[in-house]
């Protein structure tokens, strides 16, 4: 059986955040956004979308972060007014979407779209971000031990209880 190793939690309505992670490391993925205004874009991230401000040089970069592997770069530029046709996916879990949402309603009203699950057993918050990133928030929703994703999962090898 393939054994589950992932700074992001299993999927459960009960499920508990991963703590922000401060330490450095070589960033295997990170996603690096350009903003006109720096610390307006710093501040939506950080208030709205629960980041942490992990360094700043002012006017040159800001490296924010959540959970390990949750890097973003916030540079100087210009970005389109439209949002970008790919988006950037971060996971939370099940309990931390209405408040993102909340937070950042309230920092940027009308910016945010849904929650809606998904047919690949999530369910999404789609926010889009001073500088037009989208930024789409993943909260995986628990897998029923009896249900056909499952049964599906388990033949594939994975380590699925049984009903």
């Amino acid at each position: 059986m393939t054994k589950y190793s992932s700074p992001v939690p299993m999927p459960a309505l009960d499920a508990q955040p991963a703590e922000i992670y401060r330490q450095f490391y070589g960033m295997p993925m990170f996603t690096l956004s350009l903003a006109d205004d720096l610390d307006a874009s710093r501040d939506f991230w950080v208030d709205g979308l629960g980041f942490i401000d992990l360094f700043t040089i002012p006017g040159q970069v800001t490296h924010l972060r959540r959970w390990a592997f949750q890097d973003v770069l916030l540079v100087p530029g210009e970005q389109d007014a439209q949002p970008a046709a790919v988006s950037v996916n971060f996971a939370c879990v099940l309990n931390q979407i209405d408040d993102i949402k909340k937070r950042c309603e309230n920092l940027a009203p009308g910016c945010t779209d849904g929650p809606r699950e998904m047919p690949w057993n999530s369910v999404e918050l789609t926010v889009i971000t001073p500088e037009h990133t989208r930024v789409v928030m993943t909260a995986a929703r628990p897998i029923a031990p009896d249900s056909a994703l499952a049964d599906d999962l388990r033949a594939s090898g994975f380590d699925i209880p049984q009903p």
